[in-house]
């Protein structure tokens, strides 16, 4: 929770007290759904960060209610990773909303196509991402547990 009191989304460096919300219910996710992970510390925090990625979160009335982040996946592609609503804020879009505004973000920097991984016991990322128009890399006849990861593709306006 911020003492900040505006409402709308904030680009925030990968130490921002905000992210505090996002990361910790992220972790506590990862862990409730797949055991012991490492997923929050795969990547370090500088690959969130200008120039070549960026953390954004969605504060409403003072609070963290939902963000996202991408880093560098090659030259031209952006990867989102985090993206995640406050649990007693969901079913409201803002899922949504955080992607599309982590595509203009990751567009602003030059980003050309966004790709995405899921894991496969995240039917609700799944559902989002193919409602928000990316293309599964993957079987989606297939059970989602012996694909493992699931990739998600965009082009980028």
């Amino acid at each position: 929770m911020t003492t900040d009191h505006t409402s709308g989304f904030r680009r925030v460096m990968p130490t921002d007290a905000a992210l505090r919300p996002l990361l910790d219910d992220l972790t506590a996710e990862y862990r409730r759904r797949y055991g012991p992970n490492n997923e929050m510390t795969s990547f370090p925090d500088s690959d969130f960060a200008p120039p070549y990625g960026g953390f954004l979160v969605l504060v409403e009335n003072g609070e963290t209610t939902a963000g996202g982040a991408f880093r560098r996946h090659d030259e031209s592609t952006a990867e989102l990773k985090r993206i995640w609503t406050h649990p007693g804020h969901r079913r409201r879009g803002l899922g949504r909303l955080v992607v599309r505004e982590l595509e203009r973000e990751a567009a602003r920097q030059g980003y050309r196509r966004v790709v995405l991984t899921t894991g496969p016991r995240q039917p609700e990322a799944t559902a989002l991402y193919i409602a928000t128009g990316y293309l599964p890399l993957f079987d989606t006849g297939a059970d989602p547990e012996t694909i493992g990861p699931l990739s998600f593709e965009k082009p980028l306006p």
